[in-house]
């Protein structure tokens, strides 16, 4: 199998000139101007159009049991939705419940996805407990190949650990060269927020903000940047979403922690207005942490144009308005969290980023893709294009035009919350190792071709 790519302006972090791909065997084999096409080989004209690597979301959750009910996406329509707007690797958070034996959820989480997935895949580790079981486990877990966990300072009684299980998560981390993402909040505030403000009869999403607020976040931020100074872990801040949390970043990276920043598309488009809907129409904006004020929408540009926010993810997070988030009517702590862009994370980056003056092609290309690749061991497999690497290209029309509907998305969803957003561009061909997985926001490649992606662990 192979394939040539013509004519098309290659762009990656640091470089950017037209010229010809040829893949073969999966990979990238040539560079050229005015290269051949063997027989049998396919060929994209990809004249006036970009040809990117293939984009890297860092942070979904597709098989997802959550706050009673499960993610709408499965492997198969997360995958899908994934590649036709131009993401051909994802990073999946494994997130057992405190009483599950980590090995057996790495195996369920594996199980879920092998088989089923449209695109290449790998993990982060949930801990979600920490004893000498679940410590042997962890290691199994990182000797099969995945080299980050994942904890969270936030959901008391759920998800959420101790600040013993914290130190011990980090220094174990630490000692393996794996890296540790972090949910940042605190698990008490925010319990002891819900409560007020249910008992004071504010039940609606809208209050879902004040439950926890800016501050909430920045002293979860700081709480992790001290146990990383302390144990000399590499940390990574999930879905960071204000000025607050990012200045508390930045100065834990000044006094030298190890720490990577991302935030997510939702935060640089929507606000916490969006959440303030009536008729419970704001749940479909609940997620945590919360929208925030505007104005840190322009905070967020500049730290990724600035590089002290290190990736752009999505945090999808897939549940129906009408038959889920609807659990939480009469009390805003039951809605399931997540707003769902898998599908829309790169146009819409493209066109508020890129098009709007925001952020360059290269910066676009090392936010979405090529920072994550490195970060998470994946460099330079994925996230360029150079010889060896993996063939997956993204040929992007930018002269598309289009609108964002529930109607026409791939993803398992009754709503959008994106609805009516313009976008000016789209992916023309989207390759998945080689092979053609999208046209023109349609999927025709192969369910199951995806493969596990094994990480070495990079001891720092």
């Amino acid at each position: 199998m192979s394939l040539l790519v013509k004519g098309g302006e290659i762009v990656t972090p640091d470089e950017r000139y037209v010229a010809d791909i040829f893949c073969e065997n999966e990979t990238i084999t040539r560079i050229d101007r005015d290269l051949a096409a063997p027989n049998g080989a396919e060929v994209i004209d990809a004249t006036g159009k970009y040809v990117f690597p293939g984009f890297i979301d860092p942070h979904v959750h597709i098989y997802l049991p959550f706050m009673g009910t499960f993610a709408k996406d499965t492997h198969e329509t997360a995958s899908r939705a994934a590649v036709v707007g131009g993401t051909t690797t994802f990073i999946e958070m494994i997130c057992p419940g405190c009483a599950e034996k980590p090995l057996e959820a790495f195996e369920l989480w594996l199980g879920k996805a092998s088989g089923a997935s449209a695109c290449d895949f790998s993990f982060h580790m949930g801990v979600t407990r920490y004893d000498d079981e679940a410590e042997r486990d962890f290691r199994e877990i990182v000797r099969r190949g995945v080299s980050s966990f994942k904890v969270f300072l936030a959901y008391k009684g759920a998800l959420g650990i101790s600040d013993e299980q914290l130190y011990q998560t980090l220094r174990l981390a630490k000692s393996l060269g794996v890296i540790t993402t972090a949910h940042c909040e605190n698990a008490d505030l925010v319990a002891e927020l819900q409560k007020k403000l249910l008992a004071e009869g504010k039940t609606g999403p809208e209050w879902h903000y004040w439950s926890r607020p800016p501050v909430v976040e920045a002293e979860g931020v700081h709480h992790l940047m001290t146990f990383a100074e302390m144990t000399g872990a590499h940390v990574y801040i999930v879905h960071l979403s204000c000025e607050e949390s990012l200045r508390e970043a930045i100065r834990g990276a000044e006094r030298g922690v190890h720490v990577w920043v991302e935030t997510l598309i939702q935060y640089l488009l929507l606000d916490r207005t969006d959440a303030e809907k009536p008729d419970f129409e704001g749940a479909k904006a609940v997620m945590s942490p919360p929208l925030r004020d505007k104005k840190n929408q322009e905070v967020l540009w500049n730290g990724l144009r600035q590089r002290f926010v290190s990736t752009l993810a999505t945090d999808h997070a897939p549940f129906d308005f009408a038959t889920q988030k609807i659990m939480g009517c009469d009390d805003f702590t039951k809605i399931p969290n997540g707003i769902p862009s898998l599908e829309d994370r790169i146009n819409l980056y493209y066109t508020h980023g890129v098009k709007g003056g925001r952020i360059d092609l290269h910066q676009f290309v090392d936010t979405a893709s090529t920072q994550t690749a490195k970060i998470f061991g994946l460099f330079p497999r994925k996230g360029t294009i150079q010889l060896g690497s993996d063939a997956d290209l993204v040929v992007y029309d930018p002269e598309y035009r289009g609108t964002i509907s529930a109607k026409t998305h791939q993803m398992n969803l009754d709503y959008n919350s994106f609805e009516g957003f313009e976008i000016e561009g789209r992916p023309h061909v989207v390759t998945v190792r080689g092979k053609v997985a999208a046209r023109d926001g349609k999927f025709v490649g192969d369910i199951g071709r995806g493969k596990f992606l094994q990480r070495e662990p990079d001891h720092f």
